[in-house]
């Protein structure tokens, strides 16, 4: 294992350092490495272990069957959260994204001197983002097998901790949220994604629809449209957004208060939670005031602009 991602890891009962072998130099606790991947999970809760195990079954998003460095790049670049997050980073920064699914964020942001942690609790996503990482030439990225409750990973380690679209299939997210922001050094950058609870509401409505015409007609949902030709990603959609064991929204409201909690200072969200302003602006860049009443006709807002996609909404925070 390379020296500065073996730097970042920790035990996961006790929070040593460990050793090159993955040994435990305090309570002398033994890990391993298997095909590329350290492992690192304590056994979890039932719930956790619920949605590990349906994620096992179909790992998510998945790679298409001809997929290439240049196809990683155009897809996030597609994305102008993507462009905005690789803007923010600096070129040798220490990063870690918590609950990676298959890696595809992992490995778009592996560049330059930049060494990214990509770590989750489902062996079978991480299999897929080591074959593609070792597929497309990409080395600055190790796979971590662990659990965000029981981090394999250093407190106070990273530049910057990147979480999205998993605090809000945990069981309690608000507490799951303080694990995650203990990873962040002081002055490093958090990045959380959750499904907001007003852009989700399009998605609740053809979900209901889906369920009532028994899984047979799922209407207007772009991402599954796209993927008819692709049967594993198709399926992989399908599962995570229409038959999840464990899902939360949230508030831009609930998201501050957590940040406070956890002496994360707010910066801002994308979308923008002002109204009218474009998204043109950098993901470091603090927004000017906080009024209850523009974040609530923001988020509503945003109806239109994400929840196409299922409202996944993004909140900066920078750590204390």
């Amino acid at each position: 294992m390379d020296a500065r991602a073996l730097s970042l890891l920790a035990c996961p009962r006790c929070g040593g350092r460990l050793d090159e072998a993955l040994c435990c130099r305090e309570c002398a606790a033994d890990y391993r490495q298997a095909d590329g991947i350290a492992e690192l999970r304590l056994p979890g809760a039932a719930r956790t272990e619920l949605v590990r195990n349906f994620y096992e079954a179909a790992p998510f998003p998945g790679y298409p069957p001809r997929d290439s460095i240049d196809w990683l790049r155009a897809r996030a670049e597609r994305s102008p959260f993507a462009r905005l997050l690789d803007a923010a980073i600096p070129y040798d920064a220490r990063i870690v994204e918590m609950g990676c699914g298959t890696g595809q964020m992992s490995l778009y942001l592996a560049r330059g001197e930049r060494m990214v942690i990509a770590a989750d609790l489902c062996r079978a996503s991480l299999a897929l983002g080591r074959a593609a990482a070792r597929r497309l030439g990409i080395g600055q990225v190790e796979f971590v097998e662990t659990d965000l409750h029981h981090p394999g990973l250093r407190e106070g380690a990273f530049d910057i901790v990147y979480c999205s679209g998993v605090l809000h299939h945990t069981p309690d997210p608000r507490a799951a949220f303080g694990h995650v922001a203990r990873l962040v050094r002081p002055g490093g950058l958090i990045v959380i994604g959750l499904y907001n609870r007003y852009a989700r509401l399009p998605h609740r409505l053809r979900r209901g629809v889906a369920m009532l015409s028994g899984g047979r007609w799922v209407p207007g949902d772009p991402v599954l449209a796209s993927r008819r030709l692709q049967p594993g990603r198709y399926r992989a959609w399908l599962r995570d957004q229409y038959h999840h064991p464990e899902e939360h929204s949230h508030t831009l409201a609930q998201l501050r208060r957590w940040f406070a909690d956890n002496g994360i200072a707010y910066v801002r969200t994308f979308p923008s939670a002002l109204l009218g302003q474009m998204e043109d602006m950098r993901l470091t860049d603090a927004e000017e005031d906080q009024w209850w009443l523009e974040d609530l006709l923001a988020q509503i807002g945003w109806i239109g602009r994400i929840g196409w996609e299922g409202g996944l909404f993004a909140a900066v925070g920078r750590a204390g």
